[in-house]
């Protein structure tokens, strides 16, 4: 297993960790995705921990709490060996303080999160997305005071805009807060709109990327083609559960050149298309999902090789999309505004 520094922090995490979306399968959304119980949690932690994959990614809103509770109950007695995130802000209850990021709702939120994992600290506490009713220096107070409490070691955001996550590191050094380390997002082949602002931004301001969704919301698995209908899941679903709309003709182009690569490879598709992202400039980790060992194994194959600098460039091409104004724009002016990566 790879590790690589998590932005400007002390911190090293694997390229890889597990995503515990599916555990619980509790609510409409989350029983789309799985229903991983205890002693298949437990089993799949044993995986991660024998190839060196010693992350493991949850939040407070997945099945209302349940992904946490088993995820704790799955690493009981080797807490010391393993990093947990977890996320806050998000709906957990009918009040209306039972939400956002604010300093009464995130105190509450840490709290609960450390009695259901089972542990008295949180490596790595997200904000799962912008609360624009509370003033930033009021979650990043809050946030700054449970780092010196020893109730969290590092924080981060997810789904933040540019201008959300800039506004937040100004705000951390100006009052000289610790500030975040980790952006969580989006990115895979059938979605790069992370390139145009957030992949720079991280770059210029030091934050490690942790990919969510890294297969398109299982459209690049392998199991989609040209003529045949999605199976039962969370694609067929539709939905939320089953993420933003693709053109049918833009995935079956990206899944044309997986298919050749695999087979220049020897790697199956969904590896192929994960170890495109572990080459993108600002990538710290990819949080990988599975429901069974089966597909966590196949997961853990995308790494201890590479693609070379042609394979790459022709997944480049062929996911390439034009970016939104102002973007497109600015790639004609690239000689005094540089971008990380080609569209």
């Amino acid at each position: 297993m790879e590790y690589r520094q998590l932005g400007r922090s002390g911190l090293k995490v694997p390229v890889l960790s597990l995503g515990t979306g599916t555990f619980g399968g509790v609510g409409e959304m989350f029983s789309k995705w799985g229903a991983t119980d205890v002693k298949e949690a437990s089993r799949l932690v044993d995986v991660c921990l024998e190839s060196g994959l010693n992350f493991f990614d949850t939040a407070d809103v997945y099945s209302r709490g349940a992904s946490e509770e088993i995820l704790g109950q799955a690493l009981k007695g080797r807490r010391e060996r393993v990093l947990i995130s977890t996320k806050a802000t998000f709906t957990m209850g009918d009040g209306p303080n039972d939400k956002g990021s604010s300093r009464h709702h995130l105190i509450r939120a840490c709290e609960a999160s450390l009695k259901r994992l089972g542990t008295d600290y949180i490596d790595l506490y997200f904000m799962h997305g912008f609360d624009a009713l509370t003033p930033v220096e009021e979650t990043l107070s809050t946030l700054e005071g449970l780092v010196r409490a020893g109730k969290i070691r590092y924080f981060g955001c997810s789904n933040f805009s540019g201008w959300q996550v800039m506004k937040s590191l100004a705000a951390s050094d100006r009052h000289g807060w610790s500030r975040h380390v980790a952006y969580q997002g989006y990115y895979s082949l059938l979605g790069r709109d992370y390139e145009w602002e957030l992949m720079p931004l991280a770059l210029d301001q030091g934050l490690g990327t942790m990919v969510w969704s890294p297969l398109g919301w299982g459209r690049l698995t392998g199991k989609l083609r040209r003529g045949q209908p999605p199976q039962a899941g969370r694609i067929a679903q539709g939905g939320e559960a089953g993420g933003p709309p693709v053109a049918d003709e833009d995935l079956y182009r990206v899944v044309d050149v997986l298919d050749e690569l695999a087979a220049e490879t020897g790697k199956t598709v969904a590896q192929v298309a994960l170890n495109w992202l572990l080459q993108r400039p600002s990538v710290a980790n990819l949080v990988i999902g599975a429901r069974n060992e089966e597909q966590l194994k196949q997961n853990l194959g995308a790494v201890g090789w590479q693609l070379t600098s042609e394979q790459v460039g022709r997944l480049d091409a062929v996911s390439r999309r034009t970016p939104v104004y102002p973007y497109w724009h600015q790639m004609g002016f690239d000689e005094r505004n540089p971008k990380p990566t080609h569209w």
